[in-house]
């Protein structure tokens, strides 16, 4: 087998799926706004089931869920069948999935929820299998052609699946408002969460004691205070411990190149610096700092210092 007929292959899996997600989006209709009407009519959790790789699908479908606004998990089939049916509590809705609606291991989960007045939400290609008949709402997926060679291994019916319980979980997030900062609060791990982060959340508890000085030091008391604060720079203060100016390394040696190491700090400090405030959101900090070509700046409440932000530290962290 040559590269080129690699190639081939692997374009031809890619235009199937395509074709697949074509289909499924022309046959789209009411029934994902029904299956939105179910979800938000519940304070329960939203139960997602499925085997082999739907249950794959169902376990990125359920974390989706959960990390924009609806509560949500995963459940086993064969685990809800010894004992885990006791998850789905009165109130809850199920999403169930099975392409030919026929797992078998989806019986008794569907049986249980039957008897108990759970809704379910069905995804597959038959309205008429066990799926279909025992779903309330049922998002239907076209009969397509698996990408496999042999139609066998689930290709794209998993890829139509994943990209219907998107669309589901989507829709719900429009319908709840679900913002940015909605995003962020539910990611605080990884370099996105951080970045949705605002600059109070990032100063909170870290303990870093804030590098200052009274605008009446010596500039020699100014030149120990940057060495000792290790940030190489200091907030200025006034008698009320408001902000005023910032020296850094740069204008300390701006100031030595000008002889003007006498005086305050007053004398060598950048007056009006850039300052943060609490709700700057850090992927803007960072930009601002970025373009500004700034290392550090203070994160400013009232005026006064609660906090700085050091592009070093932000590099050692993760955020850049």
């Amino acid at each position: 087998m040559t590269r080129e007929s690699d190639l081939d292959i692997a374009r031809n899996v890619i235009r199937i799926e395509r074709d697949a997600l074509e289909q499924l989006e022309s046959g789209l209709d009411e029934t994902i706004q029904q299956a939105a009407d179910l979800i938000m009519a519940t304070d329960r959790h939203v139960i997602v089931a499925g085997v082999g790789k739907s249950g794959h699908i169902g376990q990125k479908m359920a974390a989706s869920l959960a990390s924009t606004g609806t509560p949500s998990f995963f459940l086993h089939p064969t685990e809800a069948s010894h004992g885990d049916l006791g998850m789905i509590v009165p109130g809850s809705v199920v999403i169930a999935i099975s392409y030919s609606g026929e797992s078998r291991e989806l019986v008794d989960l569907l049986r249980y929820c039957r008897g108990n007045q759970i809704p379910v939400i069905g995804m597959s290609r038959a309205p008429d299998s066990t799926l279909g008949r025992n779903c309330d709402v049922l998002l239907k997926m076209p009969t397509v052609a698996e990408a496999c060679p042999n139609g066998l291994a689930p290709t794209s019916s998993t890829t139509m699946a994943l990209a219907l319980g998107d669309a589901l979980t989507i829709v719900l997030m429009a319908r709840r408002g679900f913002s940015r900062e909605d995003f962020g609060f539910r990611h605080p791990g990884g370099k996105l969460g951080r970045s949705l982060q605002n600059a109070a959340d990032y100063v909170a508890g870290r303990g870093d004691e804030i590098p200052s000085v009274p605008e009446t030091a010596p500039v020699d008391t100014v030149i120990l205070a940057i060495s000792e604060g290790r940030k190489g720079c200091v907030a200025v203060l006034d008698a009320d411990g408001r902000m005023v100016g910032m020296v850094t390394d740069g204008d300390l040696r701006r100031a030595m190149l000008a002889g003007k190491l006498s005086g305050d700090a007053t004398a060598i400090m950048t007056a009006n610096p850039l300052t943060i405030s609490q709700d700057d959101r850090m992927s803007v900090v960072i930009k601002r700092l970025t373009e500004k070509r700034i290392s550090n700046a203070f994160v400013v409440e009232d005026g006064r210092p609660i906090g700085i932000i050091d592009m070093k530290d932000l590099l050692t962290e993760g955020y850049v």
